[in-house]
């Protein structure tokens, strides 16, 4: 296992008073650019610009987000890290997606000590089907699924609704062989592909979910946690584990991240604006709240210390399905032992 990079001053966070955006030790003199590897409306660029008008008033500089989909989030995410380490290009992703895209190959010789964390909200895949289909009650989704054809809108394998797909077969002990997903270049066209009735229903995040079930496009049917989906306007969505009682949960934390390499006034500022501005950001509890999601701001870390859970299970999973082209132990995630 490598040496941990992930550098933080949470101390010196924690004990300072918030301060003039000109008093930063980094005052960028271009704009910042966010690349979010999936397409407009999806959850990672829903949130990404809730928190980049926040970073941008403290800074003082435009915080532009860049759409840049493919190879399921893997396009962009390659295009960060190959960009200068100046500080002036980050991205923005599930926690879980930066820390094993090395796993399954997608990105090569990458890990989560490539990045400095500054995360902002965890999400919650929600297993939803079309309003026009029979399904009432995700019991009748399950056997629907065990026969097929079932078609499933996700953004692809390594999205929070391929995962999310994934654990669900895994969950039913493999016997959901009747669901067949269909991928798209984002979370957004792949629930609107569910809403229009081009698939049969999509296992992506409420985040992406809420607008069309609150049109009448989309009905929902369990929310893959250990408690009910409470959203304004929406009736309580019954958790994954009234259904399956033994199927695990982590929470799927999003974020921004900082390539390492950058000058560490890059880091020791933003580690600073992140406690003055993100992790009391009403704008963020809103969005959070509207949408379903969980505010959970955090950096550095204790952010790395929060998020582990998930990165393990997504990246153990990939070895249990026979995904993985590395040993997840080689990027430091050691897998539990049976």
């Amino acid at each position: 296992m490598r040496t941990s990079r992930v550098a933080v001053s949470l101390a010196a966070g924690l004990i300072a008073a918030p301060v003039a955006a000109q008093d930063y030790s980094w005052q960028p003199d271009r704009p910042i650019n966010i690349i979010v590897p999936w397409s407009a409306g999806g959850s990672t660029d829903q949130v990404t610009r809730v928190v980049a008008p926040i970073i941008e008033e403290a800074l003082g500089t435009e915080v532009v987000v860049v759409n840049q989909p493919g190879a399921s989030g893997s396009t962009g995410t390659k295009a960060a890290l190959d960009a200068p380490r100046d500080g002036y290009t980050w991205t923005a992703n599930a926690i879980a997606n930066n820390a094993t895209y090395a796993v399954t190959g997608l990105v090569e010789d990458t890990s989560i000590e490539d990045y400095h964390i500054y995360l902002h909200v965890a999400n919650v895949p929600l297993v939803s089907v079309n309003a026009d289909t029979e399904y009432r009650s995700f019991g009748e989704l399950l056997s629907a699924m065990e026969e097929g054809p079932v078609t499933v809108g996700t953004a692809g394998i390594n999205s929070s609704g391929g995962m999310a797909l994934a654990a669900l077969k895994e969950g039913a002990d493999g016997e959901l062989g009747g669901a067949r997903m269909i991928t798209y270049d984002g979370g957004n066209p792949a629930v609107i592909a569910a809403a229009s009735g081009e698939v049969d229903m999509t296992t992506q995040l409420a985040v992406e979910q809420t607008e069309m079930i609150r049109a009448g496009r989309l009905r929902p049917l369990a929310v893959l946690s250990d408690s009910a989906l409470e959203v304004e306007g929406i009736d309580p969505v019954p958790p994954i584990t009234d259904f399956l009682p033994e199927f695990e949960v982590a929470a799927d934390y999003f974020g921004v991240f900082i390539p390492v390499g950058a000058p560490d006034e890059v880091y020791e500022t933003m580690d600073q604006v992140w406690q003055d501005h993100v992790m009391n950001s009403e704008e963020l509890k809103t969005y959070a709240n509207d949408r379903g999601a969980v505010f959970a701001p955090d950096y550095g870390e204790a952010a790395l210390e929060k998020a582990m859970p998930v990165v393990i299970s997504e990246a153990c999973a990939r070895v249990e399905r026979g995904e993985a082209v590395i040993d997840p132990s080689e990027i430091g995630i050691d897998c539990p032992s049976e």
